[in-house]
């Protein structure tokens, strides 16, 4: 009987590499915070997510198909520029820096809450797979 990790890790194994790479954009933000003209970006998390998502089912993954899709690519689809919520200061940075930290911190807890029901996902079916 073969497993499916489709449906046996549900939408963690997705919801993962998005918030890295959502991470990736934040941390760009935070360090261009002083660059005249920079554009503050985020992910649109959902977009991204629905993305993964439907270009994944009924694919097998392998690493030599060219059908293995790219994360990457995925949410570099759904990169937006953010709305600014104060005036420009005049350099045409959009970037705030109190917004990007609460929403760099936000994506790491996050982060961490998927490795943790990854790990229990797998717990769980090593367990099956031992009988325990």
């Amino acid at each position: 009987m073969a497993i499916s990790f489709d449906k046996a890790l549900g939408v963690h194994q997705y919801t993962l590499g998005i918030r890295a790479q959502r991470a990736e954009v934040l941390s760009s933000n935070i360090a261009n915070a002083d660059t005249p003209n920079y554009k503050a970006r985020d992910v649109d998390f959902n977009a991204a997510l629905q993305g993964a998502m439907g270009k994944q089912q009924g694919m097998q993954m392998a690493a030599t198909s060219e059908k293995h899709f790219d994360m990457k690519s995925l949410v570099q689809e759904n990169v937006r520029f953010r709305v600014p919520d104060q005036p420009d200061t005049g350099d045409g940075n959009t970037v705030d820096m109190q917004e990007e930290q609460q929403a760099f911190m936000q994506n790491a807890l996050e982060y961490q809450m998927s490795l943790g029901f990854l790990d229990g996902k797998f717990s769980g079916m090593k367990k099956a797979i031992r009988g325990d």
